[in-house]
């Protein structure tokens, strides 16, 4: 009853609708415009180095013969495990009938949408010729005997995650038809003060009447939209499993010296989680405070999602220390040695990072005050993400760069094309949410206010 009160909005419903679609009816502000430039150029760096590699070649980045895919395969791994808070978020939190994801849902479905698609243009541009993408797709083809192979980890990843990001898009779209119908019917009393306005008008009316799908939101249609939301939630469950378990694949069914270990599926799942909600909880803050949304993400919304960063937090760190004892307990000397290296090694400094990041910053969760502290909870959730990155890159770099033949022992010096496309893809990733919160109600309304009528109906 006390998390209910704590998460009561309490306004009726022609305000909740006015609140939540105010960043989408006004025009945006100074800040909205700059953070949208600057995510925007980042974009456009981005989109200028991949172009320059297709001409000059992969090898102006700082991969080589022992680190075949350096920041891709790390920046694949970081964006994939972003996009897995959006499936727990809406599917096995709806499971759960736990009415604090209502406010957040929303936006970190589209974040991990947003996620999933930059994750995957790191694949597609290290196959060093993207235009034959299509061949990783098995299908029937007059290329004779020459066929994908079932075998790879890397073909399990495109069933996987093509799978993850169709199930998330329909997820998200479908709880936006109620929402889509909400915008439709208050543009009925509009009318635009010049001709061509009113063709805007009319344009936006015509666009609102077929993706709402003639929603009428009689009881009949919200039992249809229940069960379908309670069918696609079943189904996507699994998927916060699945996706990152086949991504841990990509490592742990290797030979390489630290990659190959059966706590990789659970340890990446976890991480994910750990991620994922960081990166949620980032959005969330910047949006409460940038479109005065403090009645519907409230503290106690935050609070929560501290408390999962608290446990995916403690997960991950036991998952660094079974990698540590079981290197010292198999009794391999290459094994131990890359756990060594980690250690004191050339890439200590980013052992250390990720272990600051990860393992000591999510204990300040553990206090309440610290917990519901804004400030503090915006701070830790981009610390977590650091970590995680740096996570990535231990793994990937530590392992290869020194495996099982020095003569073939060579350093993971990145270049500046590299750090490039790093920053470039946070601007694809922040340009595509920037564009999400002007052009969608990044709340659902219609469920605030199914939860909103909960409690009248409860209280009376």
């Amino acid at each position: 009853m006390v998390q209910e009160n704590a998460l009561r909005i309490g306004k009726p419903f022609a305000q909740i609708d006015g609140d939540i679609l105010r960043p989408l009816e006004s025009f945006p502000t100074k800040t909205w415009w700059i953070a949208f430039l600057i995510s925007a150029s980042a974009l456009a760096v981005f989109v200028g180095v991949l172009i320059y590699s297709f001409f000059k070649g992969l090898g102006i980045f700082g991969i080589n013969n022992p680190v075949g895919w350096g920041f891709y395969i790390i920046n694949f791994v970081f964006w994939v495990g972003i996009g897995h808070a959006g499936t727990l978020i809406s599917a096995i939190l709806y499971l759960f009938r736990q009415k604090w994801r209502t406010s957040i849902n929303r936006a970190s479905e589209a974040m991990t949408i947003f996620a999933v698609m930059t994750a995957a243009v790191f694949p597609l541009i290290h196959v060093g010729r993207p235009w034959f993408v299509y061949w990783i797709f098995p299908y029937p083809n007059e290329r004779g005997p020459v066929w994908v192979n079932f075998r790879s980890p890397l073909l399990w990843d495109v069933f996987a995650i093509s799978t993850y990001f169709i199930i998330s898009l329909v997820f998200w779209y479908m709880g936006l038809v109620p929402d889509f119908a909400t915008m439709r019917d208050r543009l009925d009393g509009f009318q635009a003060k010049t001709k061509i306005g009113q063709i805007l008008l009319d344009i936006r009316r015509f666009v609102l009447r077929v993706i709402s799908l003639g929603w009428v939101g009689s009881a009949k249609t919200w039992h249809h939209y229940e069960k379908m939301a309670l069918i696609l939630s079943a189904l996507a469950t699994p998927l916060v499993l699945s996706v990152h378990t086949i991504v841990s694949f990509d490592f742990a069914t290797s030979l390489i010296p630290g990659w190959h270990a059966t706590i990789f599926p659970p340890y990446f799942v976890a991480g994910a989680i750990y991620s994922g909600f960081a990166m949620v909880l980032t959005l969330m803050i910047i949006m409460r405070q940038a479109f005065k949304m403090e009645a519907y993400i409230t503290i106690k919304h935050l609070e929560n999602m501290g408390l999962v960063i608290l446990v995916t937090g403690m997960m991950v760190s036991f998952a660094y220390t079974m990698e540590f004892i079981m290197a010292a307990y198999s009794g391999s000397h290459n094994e131990q040695y890359v756990f060594l290296n980690r250690l004191k090694g050339p890439y200590a400094w980013a052992f250390w990072i990720m272990f600051f990041c990860n393992v000591i910053s999510p204990h300040f969760m553990w206090f309440k005050k610290l917990r519901t502290n804004i400030k503090v909870l915006f701070v830790i959730s981009i610390v977590v993400n650091v970590g995680m990155w740096f996570e990535r890159f231990v793994i990937v770099v530590t392992s290869l760069h020194r495996d099982y033949l020095p003569s073939s022992w060579d350093m993971y010096i990145p270049t500046i094309y590299d750090y490039a496309m790093l920053i470039g893809s946070f601007g694809l990733f922040f340009t595509m949410f920037l564009l999400f919160v002007r052009a969608f109600p990044s709340i659902a309304i219609a469920e605030v206010k199914a939860d909103e009528a909960g409690y009248e109906m409860a209280k009376h």
